[in-house]
């Protein structure tokens, strides 16, 4: 750029931090096309600032194929002056798929890792959730649109247990459920950094990492309204149409 400007590579350094630019770094985003969009986003919106009386709000989804890697060699121990260092290539053990459900009341977490990630398992951990909540309170799940929380199967298992009631979020937009906040924190403590031989090892560390999570909860408080959502939104599609 200072070539083709015909300037130093001082000054443009200068002028990027004079404006704040920083080009090198890149951050991904996508609006939701989804029609039905407002009327999800309200819906969810509602029962996180405003959830309904005697019932509990669920945010739930899974995490699939959580790789059980083990480094080729023992990484370096943290020291004064130097990180923490480690291989960069590893050795694969096998996958797990870990099913959560994030109350909104306490912060608290209901775990299961499955070795696969079909309707079959999803109902599996639809019993789970019914005994190890309340009997007497109503069930909010929130979820998102994959298929398996569709399925025909699921379907016919919420109508018979009517205290569950599923609440979609809209396409493309995960970050609507509380529970992605909680999949970041045990990926950055426990998952990433960690070094598993065997799957039965890696699920035993997340188990650990939910109970140890339950015994001091954190609770994730969603604040913004959905009218500020769409303000933000309406500026982002301008933007877009301003490039096209």
């Amino acid at each position: 750029m200072a070539q083709a400007q015909g300037v130093s590579e001082a000054t443009v350094r200068r002028i990027w931090k004079q404006h704040n630019l920083k080009p090198h770094l890149v951050k991904t985003f996508k609006l939701s096309r989804d029609k039905q969009f407002l009327e999800k986003l309200t819906d969810v919106g509602g029962l996180y600032l405003n959830p309904p009386d005697k019932a509990l709000v669920l945010c739930v989804d899974e995490k699939s194929q959580i790789q059980a890697l083990d480094r080729t060699q023992p990484g370096l121990p943290i020291k004064r002056g130097r990180c923490g260092t480690r291989t960069h290539d590893y050795k694969r053990h096998g996958t797990t798929t870990l099913f959560a459900a994030l109350s909104m009341l306490d912060g608290t977490v209901i775990g299961d890792c499955m070795p696969r990630h079909r309707h079959q398992e999803f109902i599996r951990f639809l019993k789970k959730i019914d005994s190890e909540t309340p009997a007497g309170l109503k069930l909010h799940l929130i979820v998102d649109n994959y298929g398996t929380h569709k399925h025909p199967r699921v379907k016919s298992w919420i109508r018979r247990h009517p205290r569950f009631q599923l609440h979609f979020i809209p396409t493309s937009s995960s970050w609507v459920n509380m529970v992605e906040r909680w999949f970041r924190e045990i990926t950055d403590k426990r998952i990433r950094r960690g070094v598993f031989r065997s799957v039965p090892e890696l699920i035993a560390a997340i188990e650990n990492y939910v109970n140890n999570h339950n015994q001091n909860p954190r609770v994730f408080v969603w604040t913004a309204s959905v009218e500020s959502l769409m303000a933000k939104i309406a500026k982002c599609k301008e933007a877009l149409d301003a490039l096209h």
